[in-house]
């Protein structure tokens, strides 16, 4: 039985793994540059089909993934005359693997309905080196049907795959998560720093922090920059993390929550990226708060 015909935009760190993976697999795939050339020459160099426009990919698909930084990349590669919704074929299923705004999602679900296709937003856990493995965590929500039309595929890029309700739920829960998982991170990257100015080394401090309850996986990406020195065990940019806790304060406050715990992240990462320091990863805070504090480490 032939691999269903796949179509992918959104190259970066992410997707150009998850298409690495299709391409191990064998799926035909086809791609359209979006600014990651030397992952496009990649996968073209295994035999991935590159075209000029988001319409030739959904004209070439039967499924087109997308994994692009906000909103806004999605909506503009989605609408218009040479967006996915005018190329899709009937029955097309388009997957939004990226992190976006659950009202833009339910908006773009609507109109490729009308296009006689289906929208799922399938927002991702875990790291491009998961991604390479089909073992990410995948947090899918939309048009039941669909996605059990999907799942094959899903099961192919990831270890956990939930349904997790109507469209927009698996974008809603991966805010959420998002916004938990940076406030803590800025908050453990703030600690170390603090220890420098208090004459604490780090590693002790997190000795014992990491002995108790609150010891956790986010603890340990942070550490294995601020004490080893390895910025990749968390490959996810100060800029992305920004956008994601930014995202999360709108869809709060669009839900009547004016969220206060996500403001002191928010301010924070938006100083890192005014600063220079966006495209560095989200351990790297400790460097930025380290020099905005005036605080040497010890």
């Amino acid at each position: 039985m032939s691999s269903p015909s796949i179509g992918f935009i959104g190259l970066g760190l992410m997707g150009s793994a998850m298409c690495q993976r299709l391409l191990d697999l064998e799926y035909p795939l086809t791609i359209v540059a979006n600014r990651s050339r030397g992952n496009i020459d990649k996968a073209v160099a295994r035999g991935a089909i590159e075209v000029s426009t988001a319409r030739e990919v959904a004209e070439r698909s039967d499924f087109i993934l997308l994994c692009m930084d906000t909103s806004a990349s999605v909506e503009a590669r989605m609408y218009g005359d040479e967006g996915v919704i005018a190329g899709l074929k009937p029955g097309a299923i388009a997957i939004d693997f990226g992190t976006s705004l659950p009202v833009s999602t339910r908006a773009i679900g609507a109109a490729v309905a009308e296009a006689g296709g289906t929208y799922l937003d399938a927002p991702l856990g875990r790291t491009p080196s998961h991604a390479l493995d089909g073992k990410l965590n995948i947090m899918c929500s939309g048009d039941q049907t669909a996605f059990e039309k999907a799942r094959g595929l899903l099961d192919d890029l990831g270890e956990n795959i939930f349904h997790l309700g109507a469209l927009g739920s698996g974008h809603t829960i991966k805010l959420i998560n998002n916004f938990f998982a940076m406030t803590t991170a800025n908050a453990l990257a703030e600690a170390f720093v603090t220890a420098d100015a208090a004459g604490i080394d780090r590693q002790k401090l997190y000795d014992v922090m990491s002995a108790g309850p609150l010891h956790s996986g986010m603890m340990d990406f942070v550490k294995a920059y601020a004490i080893d020195g390895d910025p990749n065990m968390l490959a996810f940019s100060i800029r992305n993390a920004q956008k994601d806790v930014g995202y999360y304060a709108t869809m709060a406050d669009q839900a009547g929550i004016p969220s206060i715990m996500s403001q002191s992240a928010k301010m924070a990462m938006s100083l890192a990226v005014a600063g220079g320091a966006g495209d560095n990863m989200i351990g790297q805070m400790t460097d930025f708060l380290s020099e905005l504090y005036g605080a040497g480490k010890s």
